[in-house]
């Protein structure tokens, strides 16, 4: 049987890179667990002091079928290239110009989010259909693909 995974980002505001990550991949904010009806509530009974509420954030998958990714805040920066990058299919079932264009199109709306484009590859047969290689705002290299 398979195991379920988590994938976990070091980062410095996770509540920031949680927002820029659901918007990317679909996801939402993982809800509160219980009955509680916010996170603000949820982390009130838990005694989780203000200055605390930004140490931690998940995001799902809505369908239940990808896996979780959880942001974590850490005092360091980023320092080095990533050893691990997620592959956002952004363009399923394209080939060719039509399918750098679907990439284009999203590498400008996450642009907009606070990403940043790094370069672009073009398709080159029989093994590369093209990619756009992007960092998320926190320096998180992730390509387009």
């Amino acid at each position: 049987m398979a195991r379920d995974i988590q994938i976990t980002f070091d980062c410095a505001d996770p509540a920031a890179l949680a927002d820029f990550w659901a918007d990317a991949l679909g996801y939402e904010l993982q809800k509160p667990p219980g009955n509680f009806v916010s996170w603000d509530d949820a982390l009130d009974a838990m005694g989780v002091p203000l200055e605390r509420r930004n140490d931690a954030s998940g995001i799902v998958d809505p369908d239940e079928a990808g896996p979780r990714l959880f942001f974590q805040k850490v005092p360091e920066g980023k320092q080095a290239k990533n050893r691990v990058h997620l592959d956002v299919r952004a363009a399923p079932g394209l080939d060719g110009a039509e399918r750098m264009a679907a990439l284009e199109a999203e590498a400008e709306r996450l642009v907009a989010r606070g990403a940043t484009r790094l370069e672009r590859h073009d398709p080159a047969p029989p093994f590369g259909a093209g990619h756009i290689v992007m960092a998320d705002p926190e320096g998180n290299e992730f390509c387009l693909d």
